[in-house]
């Protein structure tokens, strides 16, 4: 005969899957903005306080009806750039419709300039996805440098295709150079202040080579789950205790950021590492 339960454990229990239920939902739906100041003396004046958001990995993630609590955290920042570092939408259970809503109103606050992630080549349907977003005004930057102006003064915004494109992934670090090498083609020596858009933050050195003074960078998801005072756990391309997954980082002249991403893809929930939302202030001066 089986030993009944007494009802005082019983309501212990069923708090503490209560509990457990409302921490899992808010580590994984509240968004958190974090943001960044960087100086430089290369920095034209005009850009003196110019404000980017970054987003990156929403991989279908919804925020809201019609990404409306999403949507809404970026209007309050009112930036004037913003730029979305790789997977949009997630290979595995791919899903147009939430990532075209998104960017459809992220493009009636302000430019929007975007790049590949390693699940849009593996969805075999970027072609279609880019396309898309193109109809509704997304620049979706492919090896290509785009001169953003003030007045009379300019800095240069560089994003690149993810490597995923390749049919072998012992290539993927030399398809990374090439990709930035095409990119850089032709650009005017006179903007001398130039920030790249990357999936991939584990390349922090080759970007650094190349002397781009911001990196934006997304891919390693903060390493899913964020160990206090460690740091993240997993990343993709990177493996245990990854060095590159969330913040700032400063390597010579080059300073990457790298964004935690909004959704999940292969480890469905996060811990202690909240949906993000990056704000960098560019500033003159050293």
């Amino acid at each position: 005969m089986l030993k009944k339960i007494p009802k005082k454990k019983s309501l212990y229990f069923f708090i503490v899957i209560v509990l457990l239920i409302f921490f899992f939902y808010f580590q994984n739906n509240s968004i958190v903005t974090s943001t960044y100041t960087i100086k430089s003396d290369k920095l034209p004046n005009n850009f003196n306080g110019y404000k980017i958001v970054q987003l990156s990995d929403l991989h279908s993630k919804s925020f809201g009806n019609n990404q409306s609590d999403l949507v809404k955290k970026v209007k309050k920042i009112e930036p004037d750039l913003i730029v979305f570092t790789g997977d949009l939408i997630d290979s595995d259970r791919y899903e147009e419709k939430p990532s075209l809503i998104l960017m459809e109103r992220l493009v009636q606050i302000a430019p929007v300039y975007y790049v590949t992630g390693n699940h849009e080549w593996w969805s075999g349907k970027f072609n279609t996805l880019e396309e898309k977003l193109k109809s509704i005004g997304v620049q979706v930057m492919r090896n290509t440098a785009k001169e953003i102006a003030i007045g009379t003064e300019k800095i240069q915004l560089i994003g690149i295709d993810d490597p995923a494109n390749v049919d072998e992934s012992y290539v993927e670090g030399a398809k990374m150079e090439e990709n930035i090498t095409n990119s850089i083609k032709g650009i005017n020596e006179e903007t001398n202040y130039q920030i790249l858009l990357s999936h991939r933050p584990e390349r922090f050195s080759l970007y650094s080579e190349y002397g781009f003074d911001v990196v934006f960078s997304g891919h390693a998801h903060g390493g899913q789950f964020r160990i206090p005072f460690v740091g993240g756990l997993i990343a993709p391309d990177q493996g245990l205790f990854p060095k590159y997954t969330s913040g700032k980082y400063k390597s010579d002249n080059t300073t990457m950021i790298v964004n935690r991403g909004l959704g999940n893809s292969i480890i469905p929930f996060r811990i202690f590492n909240r949906p993000e939302i990056v704000v960098v202030i560019l500033s003159s001066g050293k």
